[in-house]
């Protein structure tokens, strides 16, 4: 079965998988980064 060529479709969607990808890891680290925060913090 040849590849066929990406269709405009089909790299939109890969961009915005490889966004997500990006979103979440920067989640994660913001996620991290307030929880060591709140233990460093005395209210």
């Amino acid at each position: 079965m040849p590849a066929e060529p990406p269709t405009p479709l089909k790299e939109e969607n890969a961009a915005v998988r490889k966004k997500v990808r990006e979103l979440e890891e920067e989640r994660e680290i913001l996620r991290r980064a307030a929880k060591y925060f709140a233990g460093k913090t005395r209210w």
